[in-house]
């Protein structure tokens, strides 16, 4: 690596300890959080893949460490990896839409992510992650913000991924609430997952 290069580099992973402070610092919707704040994100400049997700559960809450959880399991499977290079910071960033725990909903399920969160911290986040060449959008809400909203459903959404390109993956939620959906739909599994697989086996391995 060339001194410019180091130069920009560090540069660069200045500027993500920044911001990742700052929105580990985060207040603006600690009024309306009913555990409080504690933002749950990870990141380097190194980072090759991107998962955007929901917001931390519960679990997630109370460890600080994304899909922490059953539904981590889940989408570690998908992706064929294991849990030490699935928590490997240097090759794998999480940024959910909604950064804290959002409470629960009358139906049982959790709330939404907090609508303020992603336009406030995803820009300055994502720019601050040069090395990102594969994004998995996980679940609606990641959808809806970085993918043609005219796609329409999660289903269709996902069933056209192929639309989506090479730096692009729409998948559903891994929460055990979609075991029904999988169930109904195959074909995820069968063409899409293996095409994921193949994607972070490649990206991560280069």
């Amino acid at each position: 690596m060339t001194a410019p290069e180091s130069t920009a580099r560090e540069t660069t992973e200045a500027e993500l300890d920044r911001v990742l402070c700052a929105a580990r610092a985060c207040r603006v919707c600690a009024a309306e959080l009913p555990l409080g704040p504690r933002p749950v994100l990870r990141a380097r400049a190194t980072a090759r893949l991107l998962i955007v997700s929901q917001a931390p559960g519960t679990r997630v809450h109370e460890t600080g460490m994304p899909f922490d959880d059953p539904s981590g399991v889940r989408l570690r499977a998908w992706l064929g990896i294991d849990r030490e290079t699935f928590y490997d910071q240097d090759r794998i960033a999480f940024v959910p839409m909604g950064l804290c725990y959002p409470g629960r909903n009358p139906r049982g399920g959790d709330n939404p992510p907090r609508a303020e969160c992603a336009p406030l911290w995803h820009p300055p986040l994502l720019a601050a992650l040069p090395a990102v060449q594969l994004t998995l959008l996980v679940g609606r809400y990641a959808q809806r913000r970085y993918l043609d909203a005219r796609r329409g459903n999660l289903t269709e959404t996902v069933r056209a991924w192929a639309d989506c390109g090479p730096t692009v993956l729409p998948l559903p939620h891994p929460s055990w609430r979609n075991t029904g959906w999988l169930k109904r739909h195959p074909w995820f599994e069968a063409e899409l997952v293996p095409e994921l697989r193949a994607r972070v086996r490649a990206l991560l391995c280069e």
